[in-house]
C-alpha cells in the first residue's frame, strides 16, 4: 500500500514546489479537472450516476483525514517503542560500566600484587629496585600510529566537492549543490528524489547524478530549487536530502564515488542543543576524543586509565613507579 502512496510523490513534489504552496497546488489541481475533465458537471462513477463532485471531494478528505490521525497514533507508538528501547540501552550500558569498573578495580588489585612481588625480589638483589609493570606486546608487525584514524578524502564542510557537484551535511540533512549552465529553468531539469535512489539531469544532457544513495532518505522532507549562483557565472541547483537516521554520516552521496574519511567531521556545537542526552553525550565525547587525538593526547578512556594508574600511585608512595606504563 505503501508503494501505491508514493507513486506520484516525486511528480506532485516537483509539482507542489513550482505551484509554490498548498493552496496554488489545489487551485492548479481542481483547474485541471475543470478544464481537461468532466469532474465539476458529469457523474463521478458508473455506480453514482448523480453528480456530486463536493461529496466526492469530502470523502477523498475524510478518508486521508482518517489515515493522517492513524500515522500520528502510529508515530506516537514508534516513538514510546523507541523511549523504551532506549531506556533498556541506557541500563544496560550502565550494566556494561559497572561491569568494567569490577574489571578495572580486579586489575589494580592484580597490578598490586605483581609490583609487590617485584618489590621484594628487588630488595634481595643487587638491582635497582625498579619496577617494570609494561605489558610485554606479542611478536608482529608494528602498530600503525594510524590505525583508527579513518580513510578517505578528508571531508570539507562535512561533505567534498567533486567537481560536477559538492555536498555538504550535518547529521540531520545533506545538502547537493548542482552547477548547471546560465539560463537553466526548472522545467528543463529532471530531479527524481526517491527513498534510496537521486537522479539529477538537465534535459539533453548527461545525468550529473544518477545512482543508489549512501543510506535512505524521507523523502516527504526532501525538496529541491534552483537559484542564480553567487558571481554570475551559472545557476545552482540546491537539494535537500533530509536522512533517516539522523545519527550517521554519510561519507558520499551515490555509492561509488570516491568517500570522505567521516572520523574528520566537524559537527557544529550549535547543533548539539537539538539531541536527546544520551546522543549529546556521546556525540560530545566523540568530538573531544577527535580534539585529543589531532593534539596528540590521550583520549577519555586512555586518560581514565591514566587517571587510575597515578591514584594507585600516590596510594603507594614507597614504590618506585618510573618505568610503569598502563595499556
Amino acid at each position: 500500500m505503501a508503494m501505491e502512496d508514493e507513486k506520484f510523490d516525486g511528480m506532485l513534489m516537483g509539482m507542489a514546489q513550482q505551484a509554490g504552496g498548498i493552496e496554488p497546488l489545489m487551485d492548479q489541481f481542481f483547474g485541471f479537472m475543470r478544464r481537461k475533465t468532466d469532474f465539476f458537471t458529469g457523474p463521478i462513477s458508473a455506480s453514482s450516476p448523480e453528480h456530486n463532485a463536493e461529496e466526492a471531494v469530502l470523502k477523498a478528505f475524510r478518508k486521508n483525514k482518517a489515515r493522517a490521525e492513524e500515522d500520528i497514533k502510529e508515530k506516537q507508538a514508534k516513538e514510546k517503542k523507541r523511549k523504551a528501547e532506549e531506556e533498556k540501552r541506557k541500563k544496560r550500558i550502565e550494566e556494561e560500566k559497572a561491569k568494567q569498573q569490577k574489571q578495572e578495580a580486579s586489575r589494580v588489585e592484580d597490578i598490586t600484587e605483581e609490583v609487590a612481588a617485584g618489590k621484594t625480589a628487588a630488595a634481595s638483589s643487587s638491582s635497582s629496585g625498579v619496577v617494570d609493570l609494561a605489558d610485554k606486546k606479542e611478536d608482529g608487525p608494528e602498530a600503525n600510529p594510524d590505525d583508527g584514524e579513518g580513510t578517505g578524502i578528508k571531508p570539507v564542510n562535512n561533505g567534498t566537492d567533486y567537481g560536477r557537484y559538492r555536498f555538504e551535511q550535518s547529521l540531520q540533512d545533506l545538502h547537493v549543490y548542482v552547477p548547471v549552465p546560465a539560463g537553466t529553468k526548472a522545467k528543463q531539469l529532471v530531479i527524481d528524489i526517491k527513498k534510496t535512489s537521486l537522479l539529477v539531469k538537465v534535459a539533453g544532457s548527461e545525468a550529473v547524478l544518477d545512482g543508489e544513495m549512501y543510506q535512505s532518505v524521507k523523502l516527504e522532507d526532501c525538496f529541491w530549487s534552483i537559484e542564480d549562483e553567487a558571481g554570475g557565472k551559472g545557476r545552482l541547483v540546491s537539494i535537500t536530502l533530509t536522512k533517516m537516521n539522523q545519527m550517521e554520516w554519510w561519507r558520499c552521496v551515490i555509492k561509488g564515488e570516491p568517500e570522505i574519511n567521516t572520523q574528520k567531521v566537524e559537527p557544529e556545537n550549535s547543533k548539539l542543543s537539538d539531541l536527546d542526552g544520551d546522543t549529546r553525550q556521546t556525540v560530545e565525547k566523540m568530538m573531544y576524543d577527535q580534539r585529543q587525538k589531532a593534539n596528540g593526547l590521550p583520549t577519555a578512556d586512555e586518560q581514565g586509565k591514566q587517571d587510575m594508574l597515578k591514584k594507585f600511585m600516590d596510594q603507594h608512595p614507597e614504590m618506585d613507579f618510573s618505568k610503569a606504563k598502563i595499556c
